[in-house]
C-alpha cells in the first residue's frame, strides 16, 4: 500500500506531501503517506490507511519523539493541521497503538470511525446455519469460481453497471489503473470471477498483504436467481484460497463518515462469521507537538 508504484497511479489527483523521518544516521526509522490539500496535510487520501509507519525496531519513546518532530516540522511549514486515518490493527506487523496513545497526549480530535467485518482465519469461526444453507444450495445451481489476470469482464459486466445502478457511483480504481496496479503487484491483487453457464455472475477483487486477504470490490449482477454466487465465492476464498492467511477483511459497511450502517450488508459479512475491527481518523492541531515536550517524568 505505501510503495511508490502504488501510489503513483493516482499522482495526478493529488499534491503529495510524504514524509521521510531519519535518524542521526539517515536511517529512516518512520514514513507519513501524506498528501496536502491547501494548509492542511492528510495521511494519504488516495489510500485506505495509513498514519505514521515506524520502523519495528520503534518503541514508544523513540514514537514520541518521531511524532513531535513530524508535527513541528508540519507546523514551520505553515500547516495547521493533519488529519490521520489509523491503519487497522489486523494490518499491523507487530502491536502497534502508538499512534492512539499520540492522538489522546495531543488531544486530538476524533472525527470519525469505520468498522470493518474481519475473520481470524486462525482461530474457530462459526458460519451461521442460513449462511450454510445458502452456500449449499448455491453450489448445487453449478457455479464455477476461477481466478483471472483480466479485471475487464467483472469491471465492465458487473462491478461499473452495479455501481451506477445502486449508488450513482464509479470504482475508485478505473480498469486502466487497477490493470496497471495488478502488472506491478501480480502476488498482491488478485481477481476471482463466478459464472454460471460460462457467464460471468459476480467476482470480488483481493488485495492480499502479509496477513490478510481484503475483498476490495465485491460485487453481483443483481439477478435474484444468482444471489448465492457471492456466497460460493466467499466460502471459497476463505476456507481453500486463502486459509493459511491470518484474517480475511470484508472492509467496511458505513456511510456518512462512519455515522450510519449498511445493516443488509453487515448481516451478510458476520454470517461468514466476521466480527468487527475499528478504524479511527484523527485531526491533530500541528501546534499540539509542544504537548509532547513535558510526557516524560
Amino acid at each position: 500500500m505505501f510503495h511508490r508504484d502504488f501510489m503513483e497511479y493516482h499522482s495526478n489527483r493529488f499534491e503529495d506531501f510524504s514524509l521521510l523521518v531519519l535518524d542521526e544516521k539517515e536511517n529512516v526509522c518512520a514514513v507519513l503517506p501524506a498528501n496536502r490539500l491547501e494548509n492542511d496535510v492528510y495521511s494519504h487520501q488516495g489510500l485506505t490507511y495509513g498514519g505514521l509507519i515506524l520502523n519495528k525496531k520503534a518503541k514508544l519513546i523513540e514514537a514520541i519523539s518521531i511524532f513531535k518532530q513530524v508535527l513541528s516540522f508540519l507546523n514551520k511549514s505553515e500547516i495547521k493541521r493533519l488529519e490521520i486515518k489509523v491503519i487497522p490493527s489486523i494490518y499491523n506487523d507487530l502491536p502497534a497503538d502508538e499512534l492512539e496513545y499520540l492522538a489522546f497526549l495531543c488531544e486530538a480530535k476524533l472525527i470519525r470511525r469505520d468498522i470493518l467485518s474481519s475473520i481470524d482465519l486462525q482461530s474457530p469461526f462459526k458460519i451461521s446455519q442460513t449462511r450454510k444453507n445458502e452456500i449449499t444450495k448455491s453450489k448445487q445451481l453449478g457455479f464455477e469460481v476461477k481466478e483471472v489476470e483480466s479485471f475487464e469482464d467483472f469491471w465492465n459486466q458487473i462491478l461499473i453497471p452495479n455501481l451506477e445502478q445502486k449508488h450513482q457511483a464509479k470504482p475508485v480504481h478505473t480498469l486502466e489503473e487497477i490493470t496497471y496496479l495488478k502488472e506491478k503487484f501480480p502476488k498482491n491483487i488478485r481477481q476471482f470471477n463466478v459464472y454460471l453457464n460460462n457467464e460471468i455472475v459476480a467476482g470480488t477483487t483481493v488485495f492480499e498483504s502479509n496477513k490478510v486477504a481484503h475483498s476490495q470490490y465485491i460485487s453481483g449482477n443483481g439477478n435474484q436467481q444468482t444471489n448465492g454466487s457471492l456466497d460460493v465465492l466467499h466460502h471459497y476464498l476463505i476456507t481453500e484460497v486463502f486459509v493459511t492467511k491470518k484474517y480475511f477483511d470484508f472492509g467496511i459497511s458505513n456511510e456518512n463518515q462512519g455515522k450510519k450502517i449498511n445493516k443488509g450488508l453487515l448481516f451478510w459479512k458476520e454470517s461468514f462469521g466476521a466480527r468487527t475491527v475499528m478504524q479511527s481518523f484523527y485531526q491533530f492541531e500541528t501546534e499540539s507537538f509542544e504537548k509532547l515536550n513535558s510526557v516524560f517524568i
